[in-house]
């Protein structure tokens, strides 16, 4: 009868084996229906999620930023238990060839010659003694020394992976506002020169959106890697250059429309691509992003600013149509991930997250670079 523990011994080591190849080494999205490592994560954030709502409202972004370090280290953790048990249950099924100093060898005997092997531990209190039990050491000591290194190898990857995309959602603070938004952008770069760093910034993040694309793919586990500060995100951050770039092509003119084209098709391949992965289908938010009483605010606040913008009902429509492209998607990877989507408009008075710190106010550090650029213009 111990020999049918054969074939789930062999089963569970083929299941991790093949897991951790799609999740780690493969470097393209893994299409097919049923995965264990993507109904790990499923179940394992429903539940955490639910775990974080007993706890108040401002502690809440901080404790969803634990999840991703702690899942990635269950999941590996999982792996490892599963392949312990599958060589435990070979071991077993050969007699249990184990040879201890305190007595007979028996299951859990199996389980323990198994885990000294797999972390290469060689106590020297329990042995194989078949020539099949001493092979299938070898080759169990072989694949923990390779697990080991696969994880050291892996985590480096990540962890440069997640600074890369941070760094340009730091970078964008200044340049958009804390959360960003698609007017304060414009607003901030309104002179010709201003303009020109425009031209610039969409390009970076035309460049950026591929390399979140990339890196997203082919290590899912990053989207669940939230960034320093509260009001900053990856999603807010990529849903607020899709909305400036929607604003140039619907109606801004004289603002690099040619590259607001490219760099929304680069930011909506993004998006979308990764609401295939995650499963999120694309829904309509409840209430409207930009109603029409706002939009009238925004195309006012633009052309104050002294942009010249389309007439209302065209730029309104043709804003519309390109909204309907990528909101649907960004709104359910929002539901899905807890991360609040950014505003159309910035909200009044609200400091950068750079002008904020511990032992000084904002208002102080505005008022001291209003003072500097109103003496440079004098």
């Amino acid at each position: 009868m111990r020999l049918v523990a054969v074939l789930p011994g062999v089963f569970l080591i083929f299941m991790v084996l093949w897991e951790s190849f799609e999740t780690i080494i493969l470097p393209r999205r893994v299409t097919r229906p049923f995965r264990l490592t993507r109904l790990f994560y499923r179940n394992s954030w429903r539940a955490f999620q639910s775990l974080v709502r007993l706890f108040p409202l401002k502690q809440r972004e901080t404790l969803l930023s634990y999840f991703g370090p702690l899942s990635l280290l269950l999941l590996l953790s999982i792996w490892a238990a599963v392949i312990i048990i599958g060589f435990s249950l070979i071991y077993w099924a050969d007699g249990s060839p184990a040879r201890m100093d305190n007595g007979p060898a028996g299951l859990f005997a199996s389980l323990y010659l198994s885990g000294t092997n797999f972390f290469t531990l060689g106590l020297g209190d329990v042995a194989p003694r078949s020539s099949l039990a001493k092979l299938i050491t070898v080759l169990e000591s072989g694949m923990g020394l390779g697990f080991l290194a696969l994880i050291i190898g892996y985590l480096p990857a990540l962890n440069q992976s997640f600074q890369r995309r941070e760094i340009n959602i730091s970078l964008l603070d200044a340049r958009a506002g804390s959360p960003p938004s698609a007017v304060e952008i414009l607003k901030r770069h309104k002179d010709e020169i201003g303009l020109q760093a425009l031209k610039l910034l969409l390009h970076e993040w035309e460049i950026w959106s591929a390399e979140f694309l990339e890196s997203h793919l082919s290590y899912p586990v990053l989207a669940y890697f939230r960034s320093q500060h509260d009001n900053q995100s990856w999603l807010a951050a990529l849903t607020a250059i899709l909305d400036v770039s929607s604003l140039v092509m619907a109606g801004v003119k004289g603002a690099c429309t040619r590259q607001a084209e490219l760099t929304f098709a680069m930011a909506r391949h993004a998006i979308v691509d990764l609401s295939i992965v995650f499963r999120r289908r694309p829904q309509s938010p409840n209430h409207s992003r930009l109603p029409s009483e706002v939009f009238v605010s925004l195309k006012k606040s633009l052309e104050e600013a002294g942009y010249n913008a389309n007439n209302h009902d065209d730029f309104e429509k043709k804003l519309m149509e390109l909204r309907g492209l990528y909101e649907p998607y960004a709104h359910a990877l929002s539901e899905y991930f807890r991360m609040p989507l950014p505003p159309w408009m910035p909200k009044s008075n609200r400091p950068d997250n750079w002008q904020i710190s511990t032992w000084e106010s904002g208002s102080a550090v505005r008022r001291t670079i209003r003072n500097i650029e109103e003496s440079r213009h004098f």
